[in-house]
């Protein structure tokens, strides 16, 4: 991409001053974060004040209507927005075929300068946990399928139903295997068919598989839980973890029953989850020296501001995290070159080189930069549905989201990047620069700096979002988060937890190697 060209007559002056101020100064941010009370009146200052950067929910309108009501106030199978559709702007915009052709990578990746395809891995997997659309044939670009909250169905599932087909009922565990000494959730087809068991669960796309590949497929709680390697790879993970926790508790409270286990166990994982979004995932993001924590005190100081909310997940959101350009067109799996296609529905591929093994070569494989140009064809068709549905939901424009999120409006391509192969391409095909397609000028959008991961527009709204759908997690309220909900053992695993690698090192007993795992190609102290 071109050099930076942002600042004050880009960004606004008080959004470069913020930026400014928390990307340089690294000795005094190092300094103020010495002091315990110190920082976590920062964190919880700094985290409200992204918040806030958005009018708070609940949205005056959803996508049921253009027009408020109690249903559209209350249904969450329609997706939240943050503004009201806007018609007739159509003709002055490029088909969504040809707005899906500014994302084709070509014959090299655009590398991005500081992650790695562990952090493509765990955007994809974590965000699919809530970001999830209508899964109805046909399909209502309307509505959604999520339980809005982080819960983390792609191991428990999204309803009691899945729940309980996945569960052992026997000292809290979840059902699994054994393969070469690592543990796997169980297959759930034979023969091709679905086993009697897993009837709850789903697959997408399930239809098209042979019945050797389905024979392949892992029982999961998530729909998409054997679509790529990587969601798999964490999949299992985090059903590792599960079991590890259930069997500590059993040993510590042999009064439990199985039911108070696995409750218990998987209140510990949802906000193992939650800090492991703020505390590694949000701080790979940002590129700022002040770290964001999940501290226990956090939710009672911000319990009152405006945003705390009911979750309710925007479309807007859903768009921002189409994040196909991290993923390089050929990824490294045990150590072997493979074609994207091939890490499609492969289960398979992970019980020979183990979970570790996989972690790492994720670990030391960069990703590409979330950018136009840059996305591989076989994943053009989402980007040109994800304009289609855009419009079928009249979306506002991308400068009015910039003005909605406090950046003042763009006046010209040049404005949005300085990169003039993208500018150029917005040219040839946007009559003016207020026509620009939100979910196109999100990815054309320059980043504020050359280290930054994520363009301005698309660092705020997936700040506001972002925050305040983990923050408001019930598990963390203030009389919730407790001994009493998580054990004292619970409290203490939450506690000494802070990356994957720590989440890893204690589920791999079959691979005693140490093991390079990180979402940073340079990890920060």
């Amino acid at each position: 991409m071109g050099s930076s060209a942002r600042g004050i007559a880009t960004d606004g002056l008080s959004n470069r001053l913020r930026f400014l101020a928390l990307t340089n100064g690294r000795p005094v941010w190092d300094l103020l974060q010495r002091s315990r009370p110190l920082r976590r009146r920062i964190n919880a200052s700094l985290i409200d004040h992204a918040i806030r950067e958005m009018p708070p929910r609940p949205e005056p309108l959803s996508t049921m209507a253009d027009y408020t009501s109690w249903a559209s106030l209350t249904d969450r199978t329609f997706s939240g927005r943050h503004l009201p559709p806007v018609a007739g702007i159509e003709e002055n915009r490029p088909t969504p075929e040809r707005a899906g052709d500014l994302f084709a990578r070509g014959e090299s990746m655009i590398l991005c300068p500081r992650s790695t395809v562990l952090f493509a891995y765990f955007a994809q997997w974590f965000t699919d946990g809530f970001l999830r659309g209508d899964t109805n044939v046909p399909r209502d670009p309307r509505k959604n399928s999520s339980n809005h909250h982080i819960d983390l169905n792609q191991v428990y599932g999204l309803d009691e139903a899945a729940s309980a087909a996945l569960r052992a009922f026997d000292g809290g565990l979840l059902k699994s295997q054994l393969i070469n000494g690592g543990e796997f959730p169980p297959y759930l087809c034979e023969n091709g068919k679905i086993k009697p068991e897993f009837a709850p669960l789903r697959v997408i796309r399930f239809e098209h598989l042979t019945d050797a590949r389905r024979d392949t497929l892992f029982a999961t709680g998530s729909d998409r839980g054997n679509g790529q390697i990587g969601f798999t790879m964490l999949t299992v993970l985090f059903l590792r973890e599960h079991n590890r926790v259930a069997r500590l508790l059993a040993r510590e409270h042999p009064r439990w029953d199985d039911e108070r286990l696995f409750q218990t166990a998987r209140n510990i994982l949802i906000v193992l989850l939650i800090k492991l979004v703020v505390e590694e995932y949000i701080n790979h993001i940002t590129p700022y020296h002040f770290r964001f924590a999940l501290d226990p005190r956090l939710s009672a100081m911000l319990d009152h501001a405006p945003w705390h909310r009911q979750n309710w997940a925007s479309v807007e959101f859903n768009l921002v995290y189409r994040w196909h350009s991290l993923i390089p067109s050929r990824l490294t799996v045990g150590g072997h070159q493979l074609p994207m296609a091939d890490t499609f529905f492969s289960g398979a591929l992970l019980p020979g080189p183990g979970l570790g093994r996989l972690f790492e070569d994720a670990s030391r494989q960069r990703a590409g930069r979330i950018c136009l140009f840059n996305t591989d064809p076989v994943l053009r068709e989402i980007d040109v549905l994800s304009v289609a549905d855009s419009r079928a939901l009249g979306l506002a424009p991308y400068n009015d989201y910039r003005e909605h999120c406090r950046f003042p409006r763009v006046r010209a391509f040049e404005q949005i990047t300085g990169d003039r192969r993208v500018s150029s391409a917005l040219s040839d095909l946007y009559r003016d620069v207020d026509d620009v397609d939100l979910y196109v000028g999100l990815f054309a959008e320059e980043p504020g700096s050359p280290d930054a991961i994520l363009p301005p527009l698309l660092t705020k709204i997936i700040a506001i979002d972002a925050f305040s759908q983990a923050l408001t997690n019930p598990l963390l309220a203030p009389r919730i988060f407790n001994a009493a909900t998580f054990s004292p053992q619970g409290l203490r695993i939450i506690a000494a937890t802070r990356t994957l690698s720590d989440v890893l090192r204690r589920n791999t007993p079959e691979d005693q190697s140490p093991r390079f795992v990180s979402m940073s190609r340079r990890p920060r102290p």
